[in-house]
């Protein structure tokens, strides 16, 4: 059995959005401030550059015991020690990830449609850990991204499936509570700290209420 993810608040890092402040500081601060699950994407850059990347973040995660996961490449979460990979629609199929990644990685896969949430729900059991509910909004992060759920369309994707659930796409402070209301696990945040001025304090804000503080 792959080993469980706090989902609360998932930060997908973005080293443009991050600026002068650098990439890894971000996550470090965004770490205090709450942070509960790291994803490294950064779809420019080479596989060195994704390596040196990953390798610099796990020596922040390690010891605040945040789990790091990279987006699309199985190759780089191996070779940086990460707990896993999220995969989109087009990239690697989930099972082969699987058995490449073994039983205690944490695998995430992209849904957008009921159709999408229905193959993912038949899957066999263990191959997937967490959907990905998505793009709730519009973001310019990711413009090639499916259209909009909406919050109606994200809690019947949430209500279609048994898995654990975090929703992303242009979630912020404003958003974040009715975001949270269509039952989601969890949301996924990208500009909300990477280009806030203190991502600790926008961390800490994003935060569930009940979440235990870090």
């Amino acid at each position: 059995m792959s080993r469980p993810v706090d989902l609360d608040l998932y930060l997908v890092a973005d080293s443009t959005l991050c600026g002068a402040r650098g990439l890894v500081a971000t996550v470090a601060a965004a770490v205090a401030g709450g942070v509960t699950l790291v994803q490294l994407r950064e779809p420019g850059a080479t596989t060195r550059e994704l390596c040196r990347l990953g390798t610099a973040l796990q020596e922040v995660l390690v010891d605040a015991g945040v789990p790091l996961v990279v987006n699309d490449r199985v190759d780089v979460a191996l070779a940086v020690g990460a707990a896993g990979v999220h995969l989109g629609q087009s990239d690697l199929d989930v099972r082969t990830a699987r058995r490449l990644l073994g039983d205690e990685a944490v695998i995430g896969l992209s849904v957008s449609t009921p159709g999408e949430v229905a193959e993912a729900e038949q899957l066999p059991a263990g191959v997937v850990d967490h959907l990905g509910l998505g793009p709730v909004f519009a973001t310019a992060t990711k413009p090639e991204a499916a259209l909009p759920l909406g919050l109606v369309g994200t809690a019947a994707l949430r209500a279609a499936t048994s898995l654990p659930t975090v929703a992303i796409g242009g979630v912020g402070l404003h958003n974040v509570t009715q975001v949270r209301a269509t039952g989601v696990d969890g949301v996924a945040v990208v500009s909300a700290i990477c280009a806030a001025e203190d991502p600790a304090a926008a961390a800490a804000a994003l935060r569930s209420p009940g979440g235990s503080p870090r």
